[in-house]
């Protein structure tokens, strides 16, 4: 079912863009304990179909909300924040029932840097165990389920984040991203989601400060809400060693983006792509080309990326388990046991051919820059499964060995430091979104920005919440 045949029956105010609702908030045209009711409401509204917002805060909200000032760069918006985030009083349970209970002292500095900026934190979202998986679901809250068709998964491992988005639980919600986090439930649920260059948002520097495969990142319905709420979570961050700071990201869309060169990978190197998400690509690039606006196709390689990709993200897991009390890691669940275990059994040899890998691959992503704006590519090669699906077992005709195979395109932007989003470009026959991904080039998040909000502009495609439509 096309967009323009989907309703939306929550109240006016959670239809507006984040831009709009945070113009009205500035102007003293809305207050903020409006914004948070209207989001509680449709909070309750949807929740029993999508199960998003698994912990919501309406007394700290509401508290948050009798304090915010217009002068603020967000002045007082609701948001989200994923579960793998802890926010001081607030239930957080990183998807894990050794936490299920657990609400800790203090914020990490990406909450506190946020709400010093005006956003008024409406909840927790949900995530898979510890952040691992392309399937949204544990064990403390369940599944959550994708709005488009809730038989279906909502993506991972941020999909309570843009499921709650596409229904218009919230204008904005953070979301997190290591093998497409970010991407995968972007694309799935028909909003935006941004991959910025690792240190732009600094975060709590957890148990490897110097980690650049894990980043965090904002999530919404537009380009334009995706780079206010980038302003506002990019900021320096003296624990972190890598941050540094950025910003006027949202500025940078009122500047003429002048002409626009996309390099275009149907396959990105031989990943499979079912036909019908191949022809979404396909229909959307031709309808955005134009005189200032050329899509190339091109077949660049990047071998050993897989093997890169996997050591690297199997050392992450191996160093972080080192500092996990065992009643913790004892409870988790078998895929999460599978990945730490590959970390352990990890030689010399794996992670210096890895780093060497990683080096080469960035050079041919510098070579094609010098000709392309961004790089446009698949962010997955299927459409979502059924949410008890946990990953599939085949793409296009070619088995999977694991769920990282049906993550395979992010692997590039991560192993590369390069900023990628994902953006909504058509509807397979069956009426669910799909994303396209653009990469685009080191610390180039205005471009990137910019490149996707011209593609957003020339496509047309509504960035309206809708409701759930309830299939189960």
């Amino acid at each position: 079912m096309p967009p323009a045949e989907r309703g939306f029956s929550g109240p006016d105010l959670c239809a507006l863009t984040a831009v709009e609702a945070v113009t009205l908030l500035k102007r003293r045209a809305v207050s903020p304990r409006e914004l948070v009711e209207a989001s509680l409401t449709r909070i309750a509204t949807t929740s029993p179909a999508i199960n998003a917002m698994v912990t919501p805060c309406a007394d700290r909200a509401l508290n948050a909300a009798s304090k915010a000032t217009p002068d603020s760069l967000l002045a007082g918006l609701p948001i989200g924040i994923k579960d793998l985030t802890p926010v001081a009083g607030v239930r957080t349970t990183w998807g894990t029932p050794a936490h299920a209970d657990h609400i800790p002292a203090a914020s990490d500095p990406l909450v506190t840097r946020l709400e010093a900026r005006g956003a008024v934190v409406m909840g927790k979202t949900n995530t898979p165990e510890m952040g691992a998986g392309g399937n949204t679901f544990n064990a403390v809250f369940g599944a959550t389920r994708n709005p488009w068709d809730t038989r279906l998964n909502a993506g991972g491992s941020s999909g309570g984040a843009a499921a709650g988005l596409a229904t218009g639980e919230v204008w904005l919600s953070h979301g997190s991203d290591l093998g497409g986090s970010l991407r995968t439930p972007a694309s799935y649920c028909g909003i935006v989601g941004l991959r910025p260059s690792p240190g732009l948002v600094a975060s709590g520097p957890g148990v490897d400060a110097f980690d650049r495969m894990g980043v965090e990142g904002p999530m919404a319905r537009t380009v334009a809400d995706v780079a206010l709420f980038l302003d506002a979570m990019a900021g320096f961050e003296a624990s972190c060693p890598l941050s540094h700071p950025g910003g006027a990201f949202l500025a940078a869309l009122d500047t003429d983006p002048g002409p626009i060169r996309i390099a275009f990978s149907p396959d990105l190197d031989r990943l499979p792509v079912t036909a019908e998400i191949a022809g979404v690509h396909a229909t959307a690039l031709a309808r955005v080309a134009a005189p200032d606006l050329t899509v190339e196709e091109i077949a660049p390689t990047f071998p050993g990326r897989d093997h890169a990709f996997r050591t690297f993200r199997a050392l992450g897991m191996w160093t972080k388990s080192k500092l996990t009390p065992v009643r913790v890691s004892d409870r988790f669940k078998p895929t999460l046991k599978a990945n730490i275990a590959e970390g352990a059994v990890l030689t010399p040899d794996d992670i210096a051919t890895a780093t060497i890998t990683r080096t080469r691959l960035f050079a041919t992503m510098q070579a094609l820059f010098a000709q392309h704006d961004v790089l446009a590519c698949p962010v997955t090669g299927l459409a979502p499964l059924p949410v008890a699906v946990e990953y599939p077992t085949e793409i296009a005709g070619t088995p999977t060995r694991d769920y990282l195979d049906w993550l395979s395109f992010a692997f590039l932007a991560t192993l590369t430091g390069l900023p990628a989003l994902s953006l909504p470009v058509g509807f397979t026959p069956a009426g669910l979104p799909v994303g396209l991904q653009l990469i685009g080039p080191p610390r180039g998040e205005a471009r990137l920005l910019q490149v996707a909000q011209r593609l957003q502009q020339a496509l047309g495609l509504p960035g309206t919440p809708i409701d759930p439509n309830r299939q189960h």
